[in-house]
């Protein structure tokens, strides 16, 4: 899988003075999954914190792309390169782990794989870990960021699709909520779906905590989604989009993009909102 790297493949790599191994997680349960192991890395990992130090906390929404000069100061300060070979990982196996993957590439640097199954397939595999430290500093980089807006759509360009219809919004969120049949877990949030979006639940694309096998990716995105369509991802928070995101780069070539307000913030919003 050109996007993921296995354990083992991790391993042998451990010794690339160019590696960047980045630990993603997130504390807490989320989408209702929470991690076994939340005192345990891998050793030598740097921890990319993704809600309070990669996320625009002034925006008022969760999770928020933050511009490219404070990504580029924040990769510099973990010591991360122009030319750094970037894995990222997380606790659960595969939840926070493909929004750090997909910052890179919308931050111009490609070089970026997702360990596939995270810390758990590490762990089941034999390899070691060491307690989790936070505090760690590094020699300053050079990483510089190359954003690239085509990847991140807004609520205003995904409000003018409804019309225009020239992308498909792929919702990540549980079938209930995408259909509106149970209430958002964020208080103040409408139920529902973007109109004419599609539904691809990221659980289904998962087991144990790794992407299924690309056949099986293909027969659940071919039973949704037309060949050849420009995508849009979207979830509750603009995680779980990327999980989707992440599958969708597998298998097909097509220009894709992140809501990264997802329905946190089209949910309390004056925009249509259709029940299933």
């Amino acid at each position: 899988m050109k996007n993921l790297i296995t354990p083992q493949q991790l391993s042998d790599q451990l010794g690339d003075k160019d590696l960047v191994l980045l630990d993603a997680s997130q504390d807490g349960k989320a989408a209702g999954l929470a991690t076994i192991y939340p005192d345990l890395m891998i050793g030598g990992a740097r921890f990319f914190d993704i809600k309070n130090t990669f996320s625009d906390t002034s925006s008022g929404l969760p999770n928020t792309f933050p511009s490219a000069t404070h990504f580029e100061n924040e990769c510099q300060k973990l010591g991360i390169n122009k030319n750094s070979k970037i894995v990222v990982y997380d606790n659960i196996g595969l939840f926070s782990s493909p929004r750090a993957w997909w910052m890179f590439k919308a931050m111009g640097h490609n070089n970026v794989k997702v360990l596939n199954g995270g810390l758990p397939a590490w762990l089941k595999e034999g390899f070691e870990t060491v307690s989790k430290n936070h505090n760690a500093t590094f020699q300053k980089g050079d990483f510089k960021a190359h954003f690239d807006p085509k990847k991140i759509k807004s609520m205003e360009e995904v409000l003018e699709n409804i019309t225009s219809k020239k992308e498909i919004v792929v919702d990540a969120r549980g079938k209930q909520r995408f259909d509106g049949t149970v209430d958002e877990p964020r208080p103040g949030m409408k139920s529902g779906h973007i109109p004419h979006a599609v539904n691809i639940p990221f659980k289904d694309l998962l087991i144990e905590g790794k992407l299924k096998p690309e056949e099986d990716l293909e027969t659940i995105f071919n039973d949704v989604l037309p060949q050849g369509q420009n995508l849009i991802f979207s979830c509750g928070s603009g995680i779980t989009a990327c999980i989707v995101h992440l599958a969708a780069s597998e298998i097909m070539e097509a220009p894709m993009s992140v809501y990264d307000g997802s329905w946190s913030e089209w949910g309390k919003s004056e925009n249509p909102i259709v029940k299933s």
